[in-house]
């Protein structure tokens, strides 16, 4: 069962809110992940927040411009930022600088253990655990980066499709998936035999690894945003609608031919940010303005309120480890944090 979020009636807010603690930073929230009950937050203005149960949350000065992107490597955190650094955080809030590009800016980065990597321009650099540097100059500015869910691949998105490293005993092999246009975020499904990127053009675009086949998931109203794996099946659910947007992957043709489960009706706003809760097969669901569901993937099932609309884009969804926590964030620097306190028979879906 997913948590029983109540809303209070006669209230424009829920249970979750009223209970919350609400803070304004006056910077956009760009990133957020979590590591073990602590949830790191990025902002435009540079800082990192660090937000824990019973405590204040505390920030520190990481980079000199927006932290453009962010990802969790082990027990620490990676980020990169238009000022050109690429940094290692700890939950402590030490900061190493991995890189410095100057000028150039750090648009993306990636973790697989001990590996570290970013993009910068149109280069990827990649740390192994030894330390060892490598470099691979691509055609284009690279645009999104993430690894296989075994570590061996390392998928780069680019204009014109994406370049699919493979790892090697001695060194990194690469071959190509073309499609043509600006492809932008990149995931691959968690058993390892999809690629998808968000494309520019308000559309997904996705490969069979097997084979290269095509899949083609277009119809979107505006840029997909955000989108997340959930459940074993497994879906890949995505902004850029009205509802949340949940692609079958399962069976040999996954996606192709079939229709997606849509979920969480936001009326006239967009879904602008998803978080999945995948042992729930259930996703939260921010849209532009400001309202946040949590909706199971099962279309005849209504969905939770989780906040009321506040009138700015959500942009930003973490839950902690230990799913006692979450965290909202938007474009206006509003932060809710708050607990989650599951209970039984009470409440209504809404």
């Amino acid at each position: 069962m997913i948590p029983e979020l109540d809303q209070l009636n006669g209230s424009n807010q829920t249970e979750l809110e009223k209970n919350g603690e609400h803070f304004e930073f006056k910077a956009p929230v760009t990133e957020a992940v979590s590591i073990g009950d602590t949830i790191i937050v990025g902002f435009g203005d540079g800082k990192i927040r660090f937000f824990k149960p019973d405590h204040k949350p505390h920030d520190i000065q990481a980079h000199s411009g927006v932290i453009l992107c962010m990802v969790r490597s082990e027990n620490y955190i990676l980020t990169g930022g238009d000022d050109g650094r690429f940094l290692q955080i700890s939950i402590d809030g030490d900061i190493e600088e991995i890189a410095n590009f100057g000028s150039r800016w750090v648009d993306s980065v990636a973790a697989y253990k001990g590996d570290r990597v970013c993009s910068s321009d149109n280069v990827v650099y990649i740390w192994s655990e030894e330390n060892e540097k490598k470099s691979f100059k691509h055609q284009s500015t690279i645009s999104g980066l993430s690894f296989s869910p075994n570590g061996k691949h390392l998928a780069v998105s680019r204009y014109g499709g994406v370049t699919v490293w493979e790892r090697k005993k001695n060194k990194w092999t690469s071959s190509n998936y073309a499609w043509k246009g600006s492809h932008g975020k990149v995931t691959f499904s968690p058993d390892g035999k999809y690629l998808v990127t968000s494309m520019q053009e308000n559309q997904l675009h996705g490969w069979r690894l097997s084979d290269k086949g095509d899949l083609a998931m277009s119809g979107y109203p505006s840029k997909i945003k955000s989108f997340n794996w959930v459940g074993d099946t497994p879906y890949l659910v995505t902004s850029g609608a009205s509802e949340a947007v949940c692609w079958p992957f399962d069976g040999k043709e996954g996606p192709m031919g079939r229709k997606p489960v849509c979920v969480a009706s936001g009326g006239k706003q967009y879904a602008t940010f998803v978080e999945s809760l995948s042992e729930e097969n259930a996703v939260f669901v921010g849209f532009r303005d400001g309202l946040v569901l949590l909706s199971e993937i099962d279309e005849k099932k209504n969905s939770i309120t989780v906040r009321y609309p506040t009138g700015s884009e959500v942009s930003a969804i973490v839950v902690s480890e230990s799913r006692e926590d979450i965290l909202i964030g938007d474009i206006k620097g509003n932060v809710l944090w708050s607990s989650i306190k599951p209970k039984k028979n009470v409440g209504k879906n809404v």
